[in-house]
């Protein structure tokens, strides 16, 4: 068994075959995909696909750091609610954090919307699951003043470098690593090694970044396998420990529970 930590396949780039692409996820051993909000235009698209596949996806809720504009309060109203409602289907907080990449327009938003969903995963004892984007040092400043017993989760597609692999790990979250290991620039794969295996969980982000040989394909779930394969020639370890070790602390029975299951002996 395989569990994709980060897959959106509830987006349009699924529309025409998401039931294939599942299932060939599924004949890789991928039979546990986490789906991260977006914000509440996405919202239906992601309890549909769960309420059609209820054993193999499990929901996440947040808003997107590229989708906070002036209308963020309104967005986070809506993650609020949807919390009172329907709370007990959402297994972590995400994705959420800060992306300065293509604007810088609305940073100021973005620290607070980030923030407040740090907060909220706190009231209800979830892990978050960051997405940063040219701004480790915007999210380390608010992870410094959020930084307790009760914060936890992944720091989804890590891309930084060792030094800050090192930190995002001190405020106990786990670096989520996907197909930008593959990637002869990707730079992570020159010092992962020293990074121990049991803060690394795997992911793809599809239908984004895809592995090599599929690089600048779209994405999906069975290419997690492409991300074993990597991380066993990195820290030269057969591809059935790996897995095994990304599993380790899931109850095969009640895969339900992952995100807290890696962190409950720490937590």
């Amino acid at each position: 068994m395989i569990i994709d930590t980060h897959t959106h396949l509830y987006v349009e780039e699924f529309d025409n075959d998401s039931d294939e692409v599942i299932q060939r996820a599924i004949e890789q051993g991928v039979t546990k995909f986490f789906l991260p909000a977006i914000d509440s235009q996405t919202t239906e698209r992601m309890f549909l696909l769960q309420k059609k596949y209820p054993e193999n996806m499990f929901l996440m809720n947040g808003l997107h750091p590229c989708s906070v504009n002036e209308n963020y309060e309104q967005e986070l109203s809506h993650i609020e609610r949807l919390m009172l409602e329907k709370g007990g289907v959402f297994y972590a907080i995400g994705e959420i954090g800060i992306d300065l990449y293509w604007d810088k327009t609305f940073l100021e938003y973005q620290k607070i919307a980030f923030q407040r969903q740090i907060q909220l995963a706190k009231k209800y004892h979830l892990p978050i699951v960051i997405h940063c984007r040219e701004a480790f040092d915007e999210i380390f400043e608010i992870l410094s003043n959020e930084k307790d017993e009760q914060l936890f989760g992944i720091f989804h597609c890590f891309s930084g470098n060792e030094e800050q692999a090192q930190k995002a790990i001190s405020f106990g979250l786990k670096l989520g690593i996907g197909g930008v290991v593959t990637f002869k620039n990707g730079k992570i794969d020159t010092f992962l090694k020293n990074i121990d295996i049991k803060n690394i969980v795997l992911e793809t982000d599809s239908p984004y970044l895809a592995p090599v040989p599929y690089r600048g394909k779209r994405n999906e779930s069975a290419y997690i396998t492409k991300v074993v394969e990597k991380l066993s020639d990195i820290y030269e370890r057969p591809e059935k420990e790996i897995i095994e070790i990304n599993n380790k602390k899931t109850e095969i029975k009640f895969c339900l529970l992952y995100f807290m299951s890696i962190f409950v002996s720490e937590h």
